[in-house]
């Protein structure tokens, strides 16, 4: 007899005929047009752009399914009267419309939510504000390998939730989850991974507080069966340790622990009662810098329940990385080049800077998030011997990393670029053999690009170019 998913069945047979808002058509609410559509609910779309801006293909499914729609700057103004709501994660929780809804008694959800709530099978979530794309992308391979039917989602992959008919109990979700996902979140993966926590997103969060809240989300709806690791090394997260309802797993590349997965000399073992276990050394994998051996650690201890850790060092030593994260494009007359567009913010670039021996041209600068960027300027000052700046922070930086310079009597070579492509067009002029360009803006792309990813094409078609 085939597997039924009786929690869904019982949510499909909620939905129908029942007042269902969609806020926002972005990536993860798309696939729930056509899967309102066949549960039968009565849905009104919701979304900041007009009705122009709208993709053709998107309107015309919302036509044909006669679904109710409210576009423009005023949208939610017709949010009343709803039975559930799926917001995306751009629709803060905080909306006042939004709350003013659940407090009638509507509940206010998220396609995520949902799939965390549904899944028969254990789900594995992962969220920090560096280095989750590498560590989910990591888990998600580890488990693969070893034979696991693996489902990769959240802010990478596909949105699940309309593929939960086909997940089986035996099977491994993997979810990649920001902090807009996580807030108001009240249900939490089986396994949960914080990477680090940074001030990051300070723009949309009301505070420093509710980012790091948003954070712990992925931990603390946990049972005592529950497994979260946590970064030793960072504050934040190793306090969280506190509010762990179940079993906690610390990594770390800074100190020797009892137990735990550490970076010790280049070898990453695992600890139990002081007794370390060589699993691999970093010279025998692809990714670069401690950052990315932190993040090895991470997905060991993620898995370590589910996988034996030679297995995983296995898949580890031939893993080739993600695109946009200290990627290498080329190299040019002696001179290598890496696009780091996943850099948008200090602390990202940072530890990009730290990933080389070699001397470095630094290309940086982009759209300002309010993010403080004193943090930088001794790094760019150590390691950078050409910088070249654009966008909106380019004045942040240069003012950090000259304060700095005037400090240590130091100099550096800085440019100041308006054009995206003078910034190649220099750093070509300038680097010379032995040398590495490394874009990594410490800065969102929104300025000049729709997210990081397009930022780092155009940087790669530019150097291919060369």
């Amino acid at each position: 007899m085939s597997y039924i998913n009786e929690k869904l069945a019982e949510f499909n047979q909620y939905l129908k005929n029942r007042k269902v808002a969609i806020i926002g058509l972005g990536v993860s609410n798309i696939p729930l047009l056509d899967y309102m559509y066949k549960m039968q609910a009565k849905v009104t779309v919701f979304d900041d752009r007009t009705i122009e801006e709208i993709p053709k293909n998107i309107m015309d499914k919302i036509t044909k399914y006669t679904f109710e729609f409210s576009f423009g700057e005023n949208n939610l103004s017709k949010l009343v009267g709803f039975d559930i709501i799926f917001r995306s994660p751009s629709c803060m929780p905080t909306r006042k419309e939004l709350q003013e809804e659940e407090k009638r008694g509507a509940i206010v959800t998220s396609e995520i939510e949902m799939l965390i709530e549904m899944a028969p099978c254990k789900v594995i979530g992962v969220t920090g504000s560096d280095g989750k794309t590498t560590t989910t992308s990591l888990i998600y391979e580890i488990v693969k390998e070893a034979g696991y039917n693996a489902y990769l989602g959240g802010n990478i992959g596909t949105p699940l939730f309309t593929k939960l008919k086909d997940i089986l109990p035996e099977d491994i979700i993997v979810l990649e989850l920001s902090s807009f996902q996580l807030m108001n979140m009240s249900i939490s993966p089986d396994i949960s991974v914080i990477t680090n926590v940074t001030p990051n997103h300070l723009n949309i969060h009301s505070s420093y507080e509710e980012y790091i809240g948003a954070k712990k989300n992925i931990f603390k709806n946990q049972n005592e069966n529950g497994i979260v690791v946590l970064n030793y090394d960072n504050e934040i997260t190793r306090d969280c340790k506190k509010e762990a309802n179940g079993a906690v797993i610390y990594f770390s590349s800074k100190e020797k622990l009892d137990n735990g997965i550490i970076v010790d000399n280049d070898v990453i073992k695992e600890c139990e009662d002081k007794i370390r276990k060589h699993i691999i050394n970093t010279k025998n994998v692809n990714l670069r810098g401690i950052h990315n051996y932190e993040n090895i650690c991470a997905a060991i201890a993620a898995t370590k329940s589910l996988v034996d850790t030679e297995d995983a060092a296995k898949t580890i030593s031939k893993f080739k990385g993600v695109e946009h994260r200290l990627e290498f494009i080329r190299e040019i007359d002696g001179v290598k080049w890496y696009n780091d567009s996943i850099g948008t913010s200090p602390t990202r670039t940072i530890a990009g800077l730290n990933s080389f021996n070699e001397e470095i041209i630094l290309i940086a600068g982009g759209y300002d998030k309010h993010l403080d960027y004193e943090p930088i300027a001794k790094p760019i000052v150590d390691n950078v011997k050409g910088l070249i700046l654009i966008g909106q922070t380019s004045k942040k930086i240069y003012d950090a990393v000259t304060k700095k310079l005037k400090e240590e009597n130091k100099d550096l070579d800085i440019y100041m670029c308006k054009e995206f492509s003078n910034t190649v067009e220099i750093a070509k002029q300038i680097a010379k053999p032995g040398q590495v360009v490394l874009f990594s803006p410490a800065s969102a792309s929104f300025d000049l690009f729709k997210n990081f990813a397009e930022r780092g094409e155009k940087f790669k078609e530019l150097v291919n170019k060369l």
